[in-house]
């Protein structure tokens, strides 16, 4: 036989879980042709990897991104690919860029994800070509791809398309019977060309840009009981899942959404809720995930919390954090986000400090940020005096100024120069281990491609393999490299039902090979990088290029050691990949 690619001598994993073994791979027409003991033919093989000594596995699934803009402009999507995921998912959060206008695109995508909008606009004014969910597939595949991908369809997205934004956002208006069969549609067709299911969102701190709705929460949020059960009926009957995320501030709609996928004289319904975390603001919340997915599975539910596997480390420019959505001050303050000196005499006024003072003492009832600005170190400021501080211990250095006070105070001085940082939940490793290793929690919620300037998750597999990696070698295992691997690939794709996640014979040759030499610090650096189609907005990034030696898609180098192959972004080498469907290529 001959081969259009050899890997030899690596730790190979198939991404079931099954023991991992030294083998030779082959790979033929973009498919594993053979896994092999023994040596492979390598006479004619343009390229052979000796992987002696580091893991070959398969390509990570990222289940929770925000590229549904970036993937247009830049196709290769280089930040996700070098850290080893080659199959992506789009269409997050109620939010996708099917239906929408370009102009409503940038209101639902600028200021929840922190997107500027003026990209979304202007990407989508000059590349929306397609008016339907097949369509939009079909611009996809026109892409150079560099790794697959998958979508979810927006409810907001759907719902705001049909009703219009503003209908779409008021409390008063109700879809009627035909808008609701139009979004129906909407959903069945995209099903139909292969979306893996529907996002939706009850968060209301999730907050609209633009002028005409500005403030106003996403559309997904205004839906009607009646709205949510027509809609989830069609994923039920179809095997599709629902993406959702509960609203923070009443425990009761989790419990509905989770409650939904019970399947007690019905099909179950796939639900994955957003996010099974170990919160620093209510550290007791963490043991209800874990038992919250046991009792609806139990009940033939087929329920999965998303979770992000790393510490939650965010960084903010001032005071533009998604975490100040949460409470009424803050929100105050984003709504003037596009006027620079109305916010700052805002933060300056008086009435408005003691607003966001109560609201900072407020330290009980659900939310996400911790509020204590002694946990809020400087990074970056003009005045070097307060960088390695917390705002609480500059107040204390100014004579016991009040922490809210010290960093309005700087904010209003130095505007977005002041770049601090704090870890809002996943601070215990202890609790952490626990979550990846539970069945009913899916490991993901990376947020890829969306809040730029706040966080950088992009290599969140690599980390969870490190921890797996160093709790083996201390003698203190909670899960074995070969199911953490699973919980990174094969598992992932299962539950969706996707060609992707495996690397046995017959499956795609999607592939990461990895030294675990360097699965070190270098997984935790501060790194930034410009990107260029948001006019070289500087944006968070990771960079551990020792990790990650080769990565292939469809058979085809794309990314290794640093550095993109020419391939990457200028010739399609992912695809869409269909729920259902296995592609036989």
């Amino acid at each position: 036989m001959s081969y259009d690619v050899i890997v030899k001598n690596g730790r190979w994993f198939d991404g079931t879980g099954a023991r991992s073994e030294t083998r030779n791979l082959g790979i033929r027409d973009g498919r594993v042709a053979s896994v092999s003991v023994d040596a492979l033919d390598e006479t004619d093989c343009p390229q052979v990897i000796d992987a002696a000594g580091k893991w070959v596995i398969p390509g990570i699934v990222d289940i929770h991104t925000h590229y549904d803009v970036e993937v247009i402009l830049s196709p290769g999507l280089k930040e996700s690919v070098r850290h080893g995921v080659t199959s992506i998912f789009l269409g997050s959060c109620s939010l996708s860029a099917v239906h929408a206008d370009p102009s409503d695109a940038g209101d639902l995508f600028g200021r929840v994800e922190a997107i500027p909008r003026k990209f979304v606009v202007d990407t989508l004014t000059a590349s929306q070509t397609w008016t339907s969910a097949h369509e939009y597939v079909e611009a996809l595949e026109a892409l150079p791809l560099g790794p697959n991908v998958a979508s979810f369809i927006g409810h907001s997205d759907i719902r705001a398309a049909q009703m219009g934004l503003d209908r779409a956002t008021r409390k008063d208006v109700k879809p009627t019977p035909a808008e609701l069969d139009a979004m129906a549609a909407k959903l069945e067709e995209a099903l139909d060309a292969g979306f893996i299911g529907m996002s939706s969102q009850e968060l209301l701190f999730d907050k609209l840009d633009g002028e005409v709705c500005r403030s106003r929460t996403l559309p997904s949020t205004y839906s009607t009981r009646r709205e949510r059960r027509r809609l989830s009926a069609i994923l039920r009957r179809r095997g599709r899942a629902l993406q959702a995320g509960p609203d923070v501030g009443r425990p009761q709609s989790m419990v509905a959404l989770a409650l939904s996928s019970v399947g007690l004289f019905r099909r179950p319904l796939k639900v994955s809720l957003l996010s099974a975390a170990d919160v620093k603001a209510i550290p007791a919340v963490a043991h209800v995930f874990p038992a919250m997915a046991r009792a609806v599975n139990g009940m033939r539910g087929n329920f999965r919390w998303q979770h992000l596997p790393v510490p939650f480390e965010v960084y903010s420019d001032g005071i533009d954090l998604p975490v100040f959505e949460e409470f009424g001050s803050g929100a105050a303050a984003l709504h003037l986000s596009n006027q620079i000196e109305e916010r700052r005499a805002l933060l300056a006024d008086e009435s408005y400090r003691r607003r966001f003072r109560k609201d900072y003492d407020k330290k009980y009832g659900p939310r996400v940020w911790h509020r204590d600005f002694f946990d809020a170190e400087i990074v970056e400021c003009p005045d070097e005096s307060v960088i390695g501080k917390t705002f609480g211990q500059v107040g204390v250095d100014r004579g016991g100024v009040h922490p809210v006070d010290a960093f309005l105070d700087l904010v209003v001085e130095y505007g977005t120069k002041v770049r601090w940082r704090t870890t809002i939940s996943n601070h215990r490793p202890e609790v952490l281990n626990k979550f990846a290793s539970d069945p009913g929690v899916q490991l993901g919620f990376s947020d890829a491609g969306a809040h730029l300037r706040n966080m950088a998750f992009y290599n969140f597999g690599l980390r969870l393999l490190r921890r797996v990696r160093d709790a083996e070698r201390a003698g203190n295992p909670f899960m074995s490299v070969e199911q953490a691997v699973h919980r990174l690939t094969g598992e992932l794709a299962d539950w969706y039902d996707l060609d992707a996640g495996h690397l046995r014979e017959g499956d795609r040759a999607d592939l990461v090979v990895i030294d675990p030499a360097h699965l070190d610090e270098s997984l935790d650096a501060y790194a930034e990088s410009p990107v260029a189609e948001y006019d070289n907005l500087s944006r968070m990034v990771n960079r551990n290029d020792e990790a990650v030696t080769a990565v292939f898609v469809g058979g085809e180098f794309v990314f290794g050691e640093g550095q993109p192959a020419p391939a990457l972004g200028t010739r399609r080498t992912g695809r869409f990949l269909r729920a259902g469907v296995r592609d036989a290529r």
